[in-house]
């Protein structure tokens, strides 16, 4: 690794230019990380596949983070579209209003422990030195990725934002080193013109509040503060105790001022720093960034049909949107009744429209094509358990016979999170508490999948049952911190009341329900 220093010339504005790209073929690539669909040929499916393990093993240099084994068991799967502008109607294609935060969206990421997934454009910008290129979007999503599956604590709005745009700028050398710490040039229109964003501001600011073209203030001035206490030899560790004394509890100026001392005289600073010639960054060599075999397979033509409706699917859709996808699902994946992975991706849309039946017909298809077929277990588990709470089943034989297929999907793949979650909901929906075994299984399932905040709220869930409050508050602070959380913080209100609610109250406030998958959109 190695020290040396970019010029920044930040002195333009962001833009972003695209053009749809037609693509007669798709392709997956696997690897041990990644599961990526992208159009074109399968150099191109290799080549982004190889970029990304190589950027996970640089990631994983710098922040000397030991390489996690089970990630091939629980990938996250990369969908490349043409264009941000296509990715920004996929954003917004859940059935609801479009959010806020899909507005301008170039890229997103969503943490989930049956699947994390991002989707990201294939071409962005025209090729100038300040457009915020694909290259980029891709690495700033899954820099979120790795911070939120390798790290327990809480992060702000500033550093979980700021993290990703410092990482996200990395670029490989001609040598095939990666440098990390290149000057984030897109953001030099909000950094000089946009409104201004103090220290003291961007610490507390509420992400969700915010304006496009605040919000984009807010990542370049995290991008800014991120590479001035990573470099900065006089505020060397400086970061670290914030972050630190912010997880001990204290407010996030309270900690900064601990940490940073005088925040207007780092604000000086900081504004000294945007304006430098140049900036120091760090290269890995090519010899430390070993990487293992992926598999590249060209998609069939029935999954190439289905995709989509796939990526419609895996976006998450609501009751109107998701009887839409599988009525499209349905037509699509009709003449393909052997396709293994057609037919479970139809499972997924069906039991999304709560066509039970029709999700069970397709699960065993695919299970007739492929006995082993793990995703079609657990769809058919899935229909069986919701068949179960709709008839008020109570016969103990019923709940086994539907936990069955969790347990044989995770015998098929013991690191795998989702069958290990799943076996969990299954006793909370038949409404007796979970055995010691699912409360084990949950426990691995954070291990495995700690991104996914449902998990992290069915933890804290049982922590409190056995008023395990400083456990609870540890596992729920990553959510109550969530830059892109509702305004109604489920995990926010439950820990402002374990200090001071008795035991009861706390089971009771805990059991009234848990957070829907977020995103986290770039």
């Amino acid at each position: 690794m190695t020290g040396r220093y970019w010029r920044t010339g930040i002195v333009a504005a962001l833009t972003i230019l695209a053009t749809p790209v037609a693509a007669a073929q798709w392709f997956e690539a696997r690897s041990d990380h990644f599961v990526i669909y992208a159009p074109g040929s399968a150099d191109t499916a290799r080549d982004y596949a190889t970029r990304l393990e190589r950027f996970d093993k640089g990631l994983r240099v710098i922040r000397k983070r030991p390489d996690r084994p089970s990630d091939r068991s629980n990938p996250l799967f990369i969908y490349v579209l043409d264009n941000p502008a296509a990715v920004e109607r996929l954003c917004g294609a859940n059935g609801k209003r479009k959010p806020a935060t899909c507005r301008n969206v170039a890229g997103f990421y969503q943490p989930r422990a049956s699947g994390s997934v991002a989707f990201t454009p294939r071409r962005s910008g025209d090729g100038g030195k300040f457009d915020l290129d694909a290259q980029t979007v891709l690495f700033h999503e899954y820099a979120h990725h790795f911070m939120f599956a390798n790290y327990t604590a809480a992060y702000p709005s500033w550093f979980t934002e700021g993290f990703a745009e410092f990482n996200g700028t990395a670029r490989f050398e001609r040598d095939g080193g990666l440098g990390f710490g290149i000057p984030a040039l897109y953001r030099g229109y909000s950094l000089l013109r946009g409104q201004p964003m103090p220290v003291a501001e961007l610490l507390t600011v509420d992400n969700r509040k915010l304006k496009p073209e605040q919000r984009s203030v807010l990542y370049g001035r995290g991008w800014l503060l991120t590479h001035y206490l990573t470099f900065d030899k006089e505020r060397d560790g400086q970061l670290g105790r914030y972050l630190t004394a912010l997880n001990d509890g204290r407010s996030s100026l309270d900690a900064a001022t601990a940490a940073f001392g005088d925040l207007k005289q780092l604000d000086r600073d900081l504004d000294r720093y945007l304006m430098a010639s140049r900036m120091k960054y760090l290269v890995i060599g090519k010899d430390r960034l070993p990487i293992g075999d992926i598999a590249v397979r060209p998609l069939t033509p029935g999954e190439t049909a289905m995709l989509p409706v796939r990526m419609r699917s895996e976006r998450g859709v609501d009751a109107v949107a998701g009887r839409d996808v599988a009525a499209q699902a349905r037509l699509l994946a009709a003449p393909y009744p052997n396709d293994v992975m057609v037919q479970t991706w139809l499972a997924e849309a069906e039991y999304d429209a709560r066509r039970d039946d029709l999700a069970e017909a397709a699960a065993d298809r695919a299970l007739a094509a492929d006995p082993k077929a793990r995703d079609a277990m657990l769809y058919k588990g899935r229909a069986h358990v919701r068949r179960a709470v709709l008839a008020h089943a109570t016969d103990p034989a019923v709940w086994k016979e539907a936990r069955s297929w969790f347990i044989k999907a995770n015998r098929l793949d013991p690191e795998a999170a989702e069958p290990l979650m799943l076996f969990y909901d299954s006793f909370r929906a038949a409404r007796v508490r979970p055995s010691d075994n699912a409360v084990l299984g949950l426990e691995k399932a954070f291990v495995l999948a700690p991104q996914d905040g449902g998990l992290r709220f069915r933890l804290a869930r049982e922590y409190l049952r056995d008023n395990k409050r400083a456990e609870a508050k540890l596992v729920l602070a990553p959510l109550a911190y969530d830059p892109h959380s509702g305004p109604d913080n489920p995990a926010a209100r439950l820990i402002a009341r374990i200090d001071t609610a008795d035991a009861a109250t706390l089971r009771a406030a805990a059991d009234e329900g848990s957070p829907d998958d977020q995103d986290d959109s770039n």
